[in-house]
């Protein structure tokens, strides 16, 4: 038994050496690579594999909804992760770590933008190949982009500024049907805003536009939050944006104007999925440059002891006001995008329900964290969709590993941690990169 035993403990220390071995030489390009030819192996050869394997069609999200649909498919499942995702992933990875390192080495000579570019197409490329095999992928890669966009900005308020803010869904709100009555009311022949005013083809052209407008309406509604609440201390905000959440679903509850109860259905199909990933990453690399700069460092001095920034010369009311509105501004940002992912926008949708996945999505990745905002909007998300069989047991599973990771890493899981892209984008030279 004994002997059983250290054999398996050496299989397992063999196993994690080769994983280990992996990061510590392939560059981030290798990995893009390895993803992208993971996909490429689903595009031609998924239909094939599941068939041959006894499954019924190619697994939407990696096999979780069949097995937990059908235990008996776990096998089949297993089997087809292994030989479309995890073998050439490795293989990929494995032989071509060389290649990747001379790649990311020439890159690295060249000026950044350049190298980032080159990793963000080949990114774009491995999501777009898994998204374009089914509509349910799309619609769930939109989603956790979203969320990235989300979980950003409010950890700029609940990581960085050190406040705990609960308006981030009437925020989102606000953008959603800002930009919703924008492009029904001048691109669209709708129902309750009647014929367009602009030509409909000017529309895609103008949806940025749209979607700045709502950003802007959310700023404003910061602002109102902002004045009363910075006047004051201790989790007085909290408070005053829990209310204010409440306040702006209600009031779009009673406007017939937009829908009222009813909602606002119709809007254009604009939130494509190149137009979402672009505001994405336009949104990581303004937060993380924001949270960066001097105002960044203003924010972490007000978090650590107001009193003493106040001393040092921050004007702390002004840098929580900017912060607080430069937040909500993507969080309607956020709104519209996710208005015009599902054609269709609700009160109901920005209540206490969508508070809670907000708050578990940034607090699960960590505190005052690019990566770890990024981290928890994509495990949460991936996690919530991978458990929807299981339908009331999901909100009993994913509550207590919040739990868990509240009481072993309070801070979440990546907290207190820069992204710096330039460390990412480098090379991984070594003697045992061939």
């Amino acid at each position: 038994m004994e002997a059983n035993n250290n054999i398996a403990g050496a299989k397992r220390g063999k196993l994690a050496g080769i994983v280990w071995d992996l990061i510590e030489t392939v560059p981030t390009i290798g990995w893009l690579l390895g993803a992208l030819a993971a996909v490429f192996a689903e595009y031609l050869f998924g239909n094939l594999v599941a068939m041959v394997v006894g499954l019924p069609k190619i697994p939407v999200l990696f096999g979780t909804l069949i097995v937990l649909k059908k235990p008996f498919f776990i096998p089949s499942a297993f089997i087809y992760m292994l030989f479309i995702y995890i073998l050439p992933i490795y293989l990929v990875t494995r032989f071509s770590r060389g290649l990747a390192n001379r790649l990311a080495t020439k890159l690295d000579n060249l000026p950044i933008w350049i190298s980032t570019i080159a990793h963000l197409l080949l990114l774009y490329g491995a999501l777009f190949l898994w998204a374009d095999l089914s509509d349910y992928r799309i619609l769930v890669v939109k989603l956790i982009m979203i969320a990235i966009i989300l979980t950003l900005s409010i950890n700029v308020i609940n990581g960085y500024m050190g406040e705990f803010s609960c308006s981030h869904p009437g925020f989102m709100a606000l953008g959603a049907y800002g930009s919703s009555t924008m492009t029904l009311l001048l691109f669209t022949d709708d129902k309750l805003f009647g014929p367009a005013l602009l030509p409909p083809a000017l529309g895609p052209w103008c949806f940025p536009l749209a979607l700045i407008f709502g950003g802007l309406v959310a700023s404003l509604g910061a602002l109102v939050v902002a004045i009363p609440s910075f006047r004051t201390r201790g989790d007085y905000l909290a408070i005053i944006s829990l209310a204010f959440m409440f306040i702006v679903k209600s009031i779009i509850e009673n406007t017939e104007f937009v829908g009222g109860p009813r909602g606002m259905s119709s809007q254009p199909n604009w939130s494509t999925l190149p137009v979402v990933f672009t505001w994405t990453v336009i949104c990581v690399w303004v937060i993380n440059n924001f949270v960066r700069s001097t105002m960044g460092k203003a924010l972490n001095a007000v978090r650590d002891n107001e009193m003493a920034a106040n001393a040092m010369t921050v004007n702390t009311r002004r840098t929580k006001m900017a912060t607080f509105m430069f937040a909500a501004f993507w969080a309607g940002i956020a709104g519209g995008l996710f208005a015009h992912v599902l054609r269709y926008v609700n009160p109901s949708t920005f209540g206490v329900q969508k508070l809670a996945e907000i708050l578990a999505m940034v607090y699960f990745g960590g505190l005052n964290s690019v990566v770890g905002s990024i981290v928890g909007a994509v495990s949460i998300n991936l996690l919530s969709e991978a458990l929807r069989p299981l339908e009331l047991f999901k909100w009993i599973i994913i509550p207590l590993l919040l739990i868990f990771v509240m009481i072993y890493r309070p801070t979440g899981l990546i907290a207190f941690r820069e992204f710096d892209v330039k460390k990412l984008l480098k090379p991984k030279n070594s003697s045992r990169s061939k």
